[in-house]
């Protein structure tokens, strides 16, 4: 272990993190009561321009008024190269409740985007003696948004979450697809007969979970755009899961159950991670590093892979 030790991401359930268009406000009761983790009440891509001032105010009085309950709270502001951007942070700030959790910066390209959103909502806050600080979360959207991604990752100490977006960063990257997450068609290798499919995004959402897990920042999978496709979402949702990512968008509410199954430890799971520990606690007792569970050597790395498993599912009970 380096001597300087990788910080904690924050202790808080985000498996399924549900998206709503403010410009739709009927719809917000019925997120209130879903089963989603993080609400993401969108000012961006699913407004339109003309939309965009009556979607900011139905956002602030659906943060006054609906009853949220233990949901964390996500606004989607536009991106930093439009002009609603800065309206988006100043009103939110200044006429939203404290129920406000966080703000979701979209396409951030450098760490110098959300230290000029940190400016602005501090200075906020301040004036405006704001008890609760604004977190934030950010898509990597874009060629270079994956190229600094860790510079991105320490940029504020209010970024708790990272995501990545990948209809605009396959469009930012060139790639040759319209599909939004999951696999693609041409992207496979052949054996004679026989075709095999990859995942085209491993490799940057590895690169995300490096950078978050080195500074301390939760990594999330975005969106799965065929909402028709429960195998597919399941199955890109695992690889996430598999890889470190600890939740996934919703872009329809009946993503959410599959994004809570894949994100949540199974019984089974739990059940194992749990005897682990406990055979690493008899061969510590027995003055040895190591052990054999089920046949497999066990040693001090099995346990840290499972107090994971064993801090996810008491943080899900709890909440």
């Amino acid at each position: 272990m380096s001597f300087r030790i990788q910080p904690a991401a924050p202790a808080r359930p985000n498996r399924c993190q549900l998206f709503g268009p403010g410009s739709r406000p009927a719809i917000f009761e019925k997120m209130a009561a879903s089963a989603a983790d993080v609400i993401n009440l969108d000012l961006e891509d699913s407004v339109a321009p003309s939309d965009k001032d009556e979607a900011r105010a139905n956002i602030i009085a659906a943060l006054n008024d609906v009853d949220w309950g233990n949901k964390y709270m996500s606004v989607r502001i536009n991106g930093l190269d439009t002009p609603y951007w800065y309206r988006d942070v100043v009103d939110l700030l200044e006429q939203a409740s404290e129920r406000l959790d966080q703000i979701m910066i979209p396409k951030v390209g450098c760490a110098e985007d959300v230290y000029a959103v940190d400016a602005l909502v501090t200075a906020i806050e301040a004036a405006k003696g704001r008890s609760k600080k604004i977190s934030f979360e950010v898509i990597i959207e874009s060629a270079a948004g994956i190229a600094h991604a860790e510079e991105i990752a320490m940029s504020s100490p209010r970024l708790q979450a990272m995501s990545l977006g990948a209809a605009d960063f396959a469009a930012s990257m060139g790639m040759q697809t319209t599909g939004i997450g999951g696999t693609q068609e041409n992207y496979y290798m052949q054996r004679g007969d026989q075709q095999y499919w990859s995942d085209p995004w491993h490799w940057a959402q590895a690169k995300i979970v490096a950078a978050c897990r080195t500074h301390g920042v939760l990594p999330v999978d975005g969106p799965f755009g065929d909402f028709s496709d429960d195998a597919g979402f399941v199955a890109q949702a695992r690889r996430s899961a598999t890889l470190g990512m600890v939740g996934k968008w919703a872009i329809h509410p009946k993503q959410i159950a599959l994004a809570n199954d894949v994100f949540t430890p199974s019984d089974e799971q739990v059940q194992e991670a749990r005897e682990i520990l406990a055979a690493m606690e008899q061969a510590k007792a027995n003055g040895e590093g190591a052990t054999v569970y089920k046949g497999r050597l066990v040693d001090i790395a099995s346990i840290k892979q499972a107090e994971v498993i064993v801090a996810q599912a008491e943080l899900i009970a709890g909440n």
